[in-house]
């Protein structure tokens, strides 16, 4: 597959389609982000698969709406999986991204990745190599509503008081890119205080990522303490669903219902 990722990046480089090419590079024994700008450069261009399916995942998405805000008019290439895509497709709702100006290289994930995060679409609509994995439910999700609501309370505090409160869970997450985070505001906390006390941190960013969540995992991924935040995001997803039937980064052009008017969020 990696070989058809590279092949199709080196057309779109040398065609001049892109400027650049916003992919996982390998270097030095270790991989990260990394913008190629020549085709002749793309010998350490990888896909994440390294050891086991996935297991250098980052949020490209992230990186892109910088680059973006930096080069306006300018087009880039994204490595994309079928999570960066829903993610792409709700930036472009929210207005951090201009869809004309960005060209996605999809790639699918194995079936060993899409059953351990129990994606419901663990491919991009058009990929490049390899086969569609099969969608999975969300057991974690039907396995806390098994439990009664005495249950469900105790499950979560548990949970929610290993948190360190580090923020690794915002820092990583490709879907947040307010100027100024709703953890952080003088209404909520003060300068000089620690950020609030759980539950409260992870309610307040949970409601804040109601619509906007696009089931990465990479908040599961980058929590030291092992709180299982995307079974908490997949329930608030569910939930929109229910009452809105809207879930974010299926549809192209498709506003959260909430965000009727489709204006940026922290002062775009």
């Amino acid at each position: 597959m990696i070989e058809d990722v590279k092949r199709k990046v080196r057309e779109l480089l040398e065609s001049g389609r892109i400027k650049g090419f916003l992919g996982l590079c390998f270097k030095n024994g270790h991989v990260g982000p990394h913008l190629f700008c020549d085709g002749k450069d793309l010998d350490n261009l990888v896909v994440g698969d390294l050891k086991q399916p996935g297991d250098s995942r980052y949020p490209l998405n992230k990186e892109l709406i910088h680059i973006y805000r930096s080069y306006p008019k300018e087009a880039f290439g994204v490595l994309v999986r079928g999570c960066d895509e829903r993610g792409l497709k709700a930036l472009y709702s929210w207005n951090q991204l201009d869809p004309e100006k960005v060209v996605a290289v999809g790639i699918p994930c194995p079936q060993e990745l899409a059953d351990e995060c129990e994606c419901l679409k663990p491919y991009p609509d058009e990929f490049v190599g390899g086969e569609k994995a099969e969608g999975r439910s969300f057991e974690s999700v039907n396995r806390i509503e098994a439990l009664d609501l005495k249950g469900r309370f105790n499950a979560w505090m548990k949970d929610y008081s290993k948190c360190i409160k580090c923020y690794g869970c915002r820092d990583i997450c490709p879907m947040c890119f307010c100027k100024e985070c709703s953890l952080e505001t003088e209404q909520l906390i003060h300068t000089g205080e620690i950020p609030p006390e759980i539950p409260i941190f992870h309610l307040v960013r949970a409601v804040h990522m109601a619509g906007r969540c696009i089931d990465c995992g990479l908040c599961d991924e980058a929590c030291p303490a092992d709180i299982p935040l995307r079974t908490l995001y997949k329930k608030v997803a569910d939930i929109i669903e229910q009452e809105f039937q809207y879930r974010p980064g299926y549809s192209l052009g498709e506003k959260y219902p909430l965000n009727i008017l489709g204006q940026p969020v922290g002062g775009e």
